[in-house]
């Protein structure tokens, strides 16, 4: 554990240092987001923030590489490197869009492609966890795998759009999944606790850590598509590490949940990025335009028209992704009718706080009292 929270330390001090330098960098070549119509920030703000959590997630991996504690890793697979070529990859597809707005046909043909590398190095679903059911073929497994990478780029890209949104919903829900498949490699091994996909959340969540203290509110500088991209990928990678490469049921004595967890709890990390990216492909298609095509009825613009801050909302999605992950790792290592109580608890405050009634009310009173003169 000690050597995980070591390189997520790392990770987080050399993306936290290389910020700035990618601010600078922004500025230079005009990688700036202009301030749109359904846009939340107010000023022009540079882009390429991706481009130094690549530098905390790259450098992790190079040091991991001369840890005895995770040679295996490294000596036994080209797994790790693929991981790396792949988020190499799409955090420079992302940074090319990030200058020049690339068109979304252009991004996803680099997305497959990322996809594609990390699957011919093996990073690919063989089986389904649920009682290790093999997959029909191996066409079957390379083109699920191909989707898993993809939906979740675009799911964490679409999240992104308030000030420390993204980087804290994907940290928040990688110390979940680091949970899950740490222990998923203690129970399966005695002596040998190494984990690439444990490795993998540990080094993306350091750099969200890093990164979120100049994205923070009143952000000095954005992601952008070059870290949204390389986030999405980081997890979707550990999850394809973990899934059919470890018996779930060795984790809690052949428990049903369990094997379920595997597909789930990635699902309850990403919880928020993939609802509003289902909900934003739903709209767009039925209303004749692109998936892809931008607008601005995503979760955090329909929390704000509730009533919220633009940190209120950030701080609601991040509950509501404590609430999911927390409720799918609870049965862990907590009784069944615990579990239960306390995930309908998590999920009434969750909803309480959601639709907030009393500030809400407050709210609209003030506007309505407005003293004269005042601006509308």
């Amino acid at each position: 554990m000690r050597i995980y929270l070591f390189l997520l330390l790392f990770s987080a001090a050399v993306t936290y240092l290389s910020t700035p330098a990618a601010r600078l960098l922004a500025r230079r070549l005009g990688a700036m987001t202009a301030v749109r119509a359904r846009d939340m920030h107010d000023t022009v703000t540079p882009r390429l923030g991706g481009v130094a959590m690549f530098a905390g997630i790259a450098t992790s991996l190079l040091v991991a590489a001369h840890v005895p504690f995770l040679h295996r890793l490294f000596d036994e697979s080209r797994q790790p490197w693929a991981i790396l070529a792949a988020a190499a990859l799409v955090c420079a597809i992302g940074a090319a869009d990030d200058k020049w707005d690339l068109d979304w046909m252009t991004k996803l043909a680099g997305q497959i492609l990322a996809a594609l590398l990390m699957a011919w190095q093996g990073v690919q679903l063989m089986t389904l966890p649920i009682g290790g059911i093999i997959l029909l073929s191996p066409r079957t497994a390379l083109l699920l795998s191909v989707l898993v990478v993809v939906i979740s780029m675009n799911a964490v890209n679409f999240v992104d759009g308030l000030d420390g949104l993204a980087a804290g919903v994907m940290a928040i829900g990688g110390c979940a999944f680091f949970l899950y498949a740490y222990l998923l490699t203690r129970g399966a091994s005695a002596t040998d606790y190494s984990s690439l996909a444990a490795l993998v959340t540990a080094v993306m969540i350091g750099a969200c850590v890093g990164f979120l203290p100049h994205n923070l509110t009143r952000a000095r500088i954005f992601m952008g598509d070059s870290g949204s991209m390389l986030l999405g990928l980081m997890l979707a990678a550990a999850t394809i590490t973990v899934t059919g490469q470890v018996d779930p049921e060795r984790l809690s004595g052949a428990d049903f949940f369990g094997q379920f967890l595997p597909i789930l709890l990635p699902i309850g990390v990403m919880v928020v990025p993939f609802l509003d990216f289902a909900l934003a492909v739903v709209r767009r298609i039925g209303s004749g335009r692109s998936p892809f095509h931008a607008d601005a009825l995503h979760l955090h613009h329909r929390l704000l028209a509730l009533g919220h801050t633009k940190h209120g909302a950030v701080l609601i999605m991040y509950l509501w992704t404590v609430v999911v992950c927390a409720g799918l790792l609870m049965p862990v290592f907590v009784d069944g009718p615990a579990t239960v109580i306390l995930w309908v608890a998590g999920i009434l405050l969750a909803l309480l706080l959601t639709f907030d009634p009393l500030t809400l009310f407050n709210r609209r009173r003030h506007r309505r009292i407005r003293p004269p003169g005042g601006t509308p």
